[in-house]
This record gives C-alpha cells, sequence and structure tokens, in this order.
C-alpha cells in the first residue's frame, strides 16, 4: 500500500484524506438512520396509551424528547394538545423541520466528498502529466520520470473514482432513508393529532 501512495504521488494525499472522512460518514449515518432508533413503530401506540391512562404531563413529555427524533415531534404535539387541532400541527411541524434537518446531518459533506474525489483524482492526472512533459530534454526522455508520471496519473485517476463510486451509491442511499423516515414521522405525527382531538379512532 505504501509503494502504491509513493507511486501516486503527493496528489494522492488529498484522496486518502476524502476517503478516511467518507467513511467515518458513511459508517455513522449507517448507526444513526435506523429505523427502530428514528421512528420506533409502537411509540405512537405507547403514547396514545398513556394519554388516556394518565394524561400529559412534564415527564412524560422529558422522556420523549430524549427517546428519538419522532419521541420529539410527539413531545411537541403533546405539550400543546389543549390547543386548537391547527395550533398542535404547527408546532408539530416545527418539531419535524428540526428532525428532518438531524437527520440530513452530514449528507452534504459526503455529497460533496462524492462530487470533488473525480475532480481531485483528475487533478492527480494532471500532475502525472506534467511530469511527463518535464521529463523531455534536449537529450531525450527520461524513463524514471515518465514512468513516475504515468503512475501519478493513473493512480490519482483510479483512487479518484474509487472514493467517488461508493460515497455516491451511499449518499443517494441515505437521501433516499431520510425521506423515507421523514413520510413516516409525518404520518404517525397526524395519527396523534388525529387520535388527541377525536378524529380518529386506534
Amino acid at each position: 500500500m505504501l509503494a502504491i501512495v509513493e507511486a501516486a504521488g503527493w496528489p494522492i494525499w488529498s484522496l486518502i484524506l476524502a476517503s478516511i472522512v467518507a467513511l467515518g460518514l458513511i459508517a455513522e449515518r449507517l448507526m444513526f438512520l435506523r429505523s427502530s432508533k428514528i421512528a420506533p413503530p409502537n411509540l405512537l401506540a405507547e403514547v396514545v396509551k398513556e394519554l388516556k391512562q394518565r394524561g400529559a404531563s412534564e415527564a412524560m413529555i422529558v422522556k420523549l424528547n430524549e427517546h428519538s427524533p419522532l419521541g420529539r415531534i410527539f413531545a411537541a404535539g403533546v405539550k400543546n394538545m389543549k390547543s386548537q387541532s391547527a395550533i398542535m400541527k404547527e408546532a408539530i411541524e416545527e418539531a419535524g423541520r428540526a428532525s428532518t434537518h438531524e437527520l440530513e446531518r452530514f449528507l452534504t459533506t459526503l455529497g460533496t466528498i462524492a462530487s470533488i474525489s473525480p475532480l481531485l483524482g483528475l487533478f492527480g492526472t494532471v500532475v502525472g502529466m506534467i511530469e511527463i512533459f518535464g521529463s523531455q530534454n534536449a537529450a531525450g526522455n527520461s524513463p524514471a520520470i515518465l514512468a513516475h508520471g504515468i503512475s501519478i496519473a493513473l493512480y490519482n485517476t483510479a483512487f479518484g473514482l474509487i472514493v467517488a463510486v461508493p460515497s455516491m451509491i451511499f449518499y443517494r442511499h441515505f437521501r433516499a432513508k431520510v425521506d423515507s423516515l421523514t413520510i413516516e414521522m409525518e404520518q404517525q405525527a397526524i395519527k396523534l393529532v388525529e387520535t388527541v382531538h377525536g378524529q380518529r379512532q386506534d
């Protein structure tokens, strides 16, 4: 591996840094963006049951806030459940926007890495080509410098694609996952509002 890095020249270090950051972001988002952690399927039933048995309480709101992003949305609704339906929905929408922003955290960075990695590889290719042309002199071409220039050009191009392809795949996957979770949380929040205001029977 060290031999490859040496052959690829100094431009490869920016791609190595980008790959480390991308791996960290992918691992973090894989751990965080789980349905069971974001929008637990049984949370709505538990909230409705507790509201019927004990009613809304400060302890319940605090517990929901600490539970999950969906819990924070429910907490905003429960806090305003004595208000009109429109006010309760508005509070839920505000909490929903904050939760969605949390789900999208780091995705812009991952998408940026996916976009710029081929450009960084292209930059390395240009550096390699400069070395190739720089190896030409009045006595002819220097084979060692020529070979080194070709190595820089090819390794950087390949590594740029190696970093970009998985980064783009996971970026698209996480975007779709966030959209799916957002819709799920919206549906659960609507059910809570309708249940609280007697528009829906559980």
